[in-house]
């Protein structure tokens, strides 16, 4: 670690995915923190999103899922989305949480376990 650990990286990952209903993404959304594959999701309702798909641009309201975890639970995380969505392809990104509150990051990672 450096003399400046803001910019240090941590394992912490935030993973986005969006749904195509409330019952869907409360559906993912309780698998996860269930299974312990997310300390939290924020679901954020009705979100517009313009995409190219099938050579056609569409426009439909969905429901934005913002996934707290870590990086050993993201291929978990990711195949559990995989499996519960309705998309045939559904977005899974997954960003680097770089800092944070050490309280929080401290929270976030008791709460997630991959079962090893």
């Amino acid at each position: 670690m450096g003399a400046d650990s803001r910019f240090d990286m941590t394992d912490k990952r935030i993973v986005l995915t969006t749904a195509a209903s409330e019952e869907e993404a409360g559906k993912i959304a309780h698998h996860l923190v269930e299974l312990r594959l997310a300390a939290c999701v924020n679901i954020v309702p009705q979100i517009t999103s313009i995409y190219r798909w099938q050579e056609k641009v569409e426009e439909v309201r969905e429901w934005l899922l913002v996934v707290k975890t870590t990086a050993a639970a993201f291929g978990l995380v990711r195949h559990a989305i995989a499996e519960l969505h309705s998309y045939d392809l559904p977005e899974c990104i997954c960003l680097a949480i770089e800092d944070g509150s050490p309280t929080y990051l401290e929270w976030l990672a008791e709460s997630v376990s991959t079962g090893e």
